[in-house]
Parts: structure tokens; C-alpha cells; sequence
């Protein structure tokens, strides 16, 4: 019997296929260091993004073939949720310690974009990434409340702030710094001002992904966003109603402008669900969110029902994917989750943060 080589662990493994992108994990190369010694096989699976919960059916999979192939005696299998820094549009500088920025914008109000923001942040943490929250939306700060956190971020040396943290996300909003009922009757500049200190003055720590809840529109705001800040990657947040629909494709358009990458669109309340009978019905439409991701080609990332406790878990400070971690509604925005970072991980990875600072100095 000849020895088992690295060749014909490959071969054997060139149908198995990652769960998101739906192509060769050998192909990508996304198996990784494989060693054969003495009929026993070592290697890493690393998709380039965080799916805790896909990894196991994964590593079943590849160690069955494994299994199947004759001079194969042990199989071992290490797992990454490593995630890569990735480009973002050009002639905007890096933020230190982030390697992703995901925008989820709406274009609308009142589609439910803070509450997806929320838990696609902790659906992203729960999948393995280190993850914050910045709360853009300066006139309408909501996510300390869906949080669940108060209280003034700390300064250690009075230039810059500590991120707040809740259910292990690293959060940031102007909601902190002010009462909640004290309005923000501030002008455009103003506004933009106040993003941008929030974003590069709270001393952010190893982040994957920093998750930005947009306000609702294409102002001042958005613009700043997407000219002065590295954005990797958007989601759009709509309701299958056609007016959600009409400002959810101007958020497309403004991304477009901006050569920002559209990762895709989640349909919020895609469909209402009774609390009483589990009956569904399709308040809003049906299918608005996934003939909008046909029709300018991106991810139909997945869509959100219409369930009571959505917004109560929201309301009361804990979010559905930690309230519930294990029910239906969870597992829907962990899939969305895992669609994103997949779709993003498919996107050139940026090495800028790996190159040498050159400083010159008189001696």
C-alpha cells in the first residue's frame, strides 16, 4: 500500500466546499498546513472568517473523506476564525487596531436598521470575531439602550475615550456623553465633527470588525462616512414595501458613488409572525429585499421577521441573539452574519497595517 500524500489529501478534499461561498475549500486555499506522517493527517481549516457554528459539520465532513482514504490511520484537524484586513476605498487611511468597517445603512427611517446593527455586531461576536459598535447617529443615538449600557466612557490620558462594553462588543456613541433626552440641535459640520472624534479618538482594541449604525438617509453624515472613513464593506437594511425599497436603492447608489462595496441587503420584517399561533403573514410585501439584491446583483443576505420579541428584547437592553442565543430568530442573524463576513472575505485583503512606520529623525 503506497503512502498517503499531500496530493491525495487534496484530491479527496476538492469537493468539500465552504458554506457560505459555495466553492472549493482547496481551491481558495482555505485548507491550510497539511502534514501526512505515518498514515496520520494534520491540517487547519481557516475560511477568513468567524463561523464558530459552521466549523464543526465542516470538520465532520473533511475528517470522513479523510477517514475513506486508504493508509489513513488518525486524522486531526485544527480550526481558524482568523479574519484579514480588506481593502476599502481609495485615498482613506486605516483606523489603528480595526481591521474591518461594515456600514449597515437603510437610506429610511424606521425599518429597523439600529436593532439589525445590533444584533449582527453580536450575532458576528458569538461567531468568533472581536467586534464593536459605533453609533452614528448623532441625532438619535439608540444603541446604549438596546445595549443595555449608561454610563460616560473613561479617558485615560484626556485626549481620547475607552470604549464601552457590552456583551463582549467594544461600543462607541454620542448617547454616552449626553442625557437621553437631551436633543443634539446641532448643525451639519457640527455633526460630521462629532462622528469623526467618536470614531478616531475612542482607542478601539483588536477589532475584526467595527459594525457602524448609520442614521437614516444620504446626508452630511453618510457623506462623511464614506469620504474620510475606511469602510470595507455595507449593508443595507430594508422592509419589502416599495417606499423602504426607494431609499434603500439610494443608499446602493450613494455606496456605488463612493466605491464602497455593498456586501448585500437583510429584509427586516419580512413577514409578521403571530405570537399566539406562529401564523405568518406578509404585512409589508413579499420579496421586495431579495429582487432588490437580483436586480443590482449583490447578497440576498437573509430576512428578519416581524416578531414581538425582537423589539422587546431590544427595548430591555438584550438584544435577540443574547437573550435567546439558541432560538430561530438567533440562528437567522448569525447566518446573515456569516453571509457578510463571507462576502467580505472574498474582497482584496489590505497589508498596510503589516508594513514599517519610517520616521526620520535629526540626530
Amino acid at each position: 500500500m503506497a503512502a498517503v500524500t499531500k496530493a491525495d489529501i487534496e484530491s479527496v478534499l476538492q469537493p468539500v466546499q465552504d458554506p457560505h461561498s459555495e466553492t472549493s475549500l482547496i481551491q481558495d486555499r482555505k485548507i491550510k498546513d497539511i502534514a501526512v506522517t505515518n498514515g496520520a493527517v494534520r491540517l487547519t481549516v481557516e475560511l477568513g472568517y468567524p463561523a464558530k457554528s459552521c466549523l464543526p459539520d465542516l470538520s465532520a465532513e473533511i475528517e470522513r473523506r479523510l477517514a475513506a482514504l486508504d493508509g489513513v490511520n488518525d486524522v486531526q484537524i485544527n480550526t481558524s476564525n482568523k479574519v484579514f484586513s480588506h481593502s476599502v476605498q481609495k485615498g482613506v487611511s486605516p483606523i489603528p487596531n480595526v481591521k474591518n468597517m461594515i456600514a449597515v445603512a437603510s437610506g429610511k427611517g424606521g425599518v429597523g436598521k439600529s436593532t439589525v446593527s445590533a444584533n449582527l455586531a453580536l450575532a458576528l461576536s458569538a461567531e468568533g470575531a472581536t467586534v464593536g459598535v459605533l453609533d452614528a447617529d448623532i441625532y438619535g443615538p439608540s444603541q446604549p439602550r438596546m445595549l443595555g449600557v449608561r454610563g460616560k466612557p473613561q479617558s485615560k490620558d484626556g485626549k481620547s475615550m475607552q470604549p464601552v462594553f457590552s456583551y463582549h462588543l467594544q461600543t462607541m456613541s454620542i448617547g454616552f456623553l449626553i442625557e437621553e433626552e437631551t436633543p443634539m440641535i446641532w448643525r451639519g459640520p457640527m455633526v460630521t465633527q462629532a462622528l469623526e472624534q467618536l470614531l478616531k479618538q475612542t482607542t478601539w482594541t483588536d477589532l475584526d470588525y467595527l459594525v457602524i449604525d448609520l442614521p437614516p438617509g444620504t446626508g452630511d453624515t453618510q457623506l462623511t462616512l464614506a469620504q474620510r472613513v475606511p469602510v470595507s464593506g455595507a449593508v443595507i437594511v430594508t422592509t419589502p414595501q416599495d417606499i423602504a425599497l426607494l431609499d434603500a436603492r439610494k443608499a446602493y447608489r450613494m455606496f456605488e458613488k463612493v466605491e464602497i462595496e455593498v456586501l448585500g441587503v437583510v429584509e427586516n420584517m419580512s413577514m409578521h409572525v403571530c405570537s399566539n399561533c406562529g401564523h405568518q403573514e406578509h404585512i409589508f410585501g413579499e420579496g421586495g429585499g431579495q429582487r432588490m439584491a437580483e436586480e443590482y446583483g449583490v447578497d440576498y443576505l437573509g430576512g428578519v421577521p416581524l416578531d414581538v420579541r425582537i423589539r422587546r428584547d431590544a427595548d430591555r437592553g438584550r438584544p435577540t441573539v443574547v437573550n435567546e442565543p439558541d432560538g430561530e430568530i438567533a440562528q437567522n442573524y448569525r447566518k446573515i452574519a456569516r453571509s457578510a463576513a463571507a462576502r467580505l472575505s472574498q474582497q482584496k485583503k489590505d497589508f498596510t497595517s503589516d508594513f514599517p512606520s519610517i520616521v526620520i529623525q535629526n540626530t
